[in-house]
């Protein structure tokens, strides 16, 4: 294939149209992602404040962690778009970091919830944690060995 200063033509031409594509489309979600977090953040500095003074603190500090959860849980997909961008292939471990860390914000909630929580659903969850932790370590020991 040619250099990516010129455009091939035929094939090759809309190949690269659709990478370049995927690129400016990866880029654009990226900054979107960043500024969503941002808002996240800010709406969340300024809830807990206003819970405090409104109401129990431990209802403030749950949502306040339910929020900076959130943002994690952004920062980690925008980091996989980013090594997307860099090695134009899916990277696994950030996708497996986020499922975890979105499993743990739904137990948090779930816990921290005044409704009776059924001991299949708790059950499940922890479960989900165990495959997101075994998936992650044979993730990890696969990339390693292939280097």
């Amino acid at each position: 294939m040619s250099d990516d200063k010129e455009r091939p033509h035929g094939i090759g031409g809309i190949i690269w149209v659709l990478e370049h594509t995927q690129d400016l489309v990866s880029v654009v979600v990226g900054v979107l992602l960043v500024a969503l977090a941002a808002v996240v953040l800010v709406l969340g500095i300024v809830d807990f404040f206003h819970d405090v003074l409104n109401g129990p603190v431990e209802t403030a500090v749950i949502n306040l962690l339910n929020r900076v959860l959130l943002v994690l849980i952004l920062v980690e997909i925008m980091h996989t778009v980013v090594l997307s961008l860099r090695a134009h292939h899916l990277v696994t471990q950030p996708l497996l970091a986020v499922g975890l860390v979105a499993v743990i914000r739904k137990i948090l909630f779930v816990l921290s919830s005044e409704e009776a929580v059924g001991s299949a659903e708790l059950g499940l969850l922890i479960a989900m944690i165990g495959v997101f932790v075994g998936a992650l370590i044979l993730v990890s020991r696969y990339e390693r060995s292939e280097e």
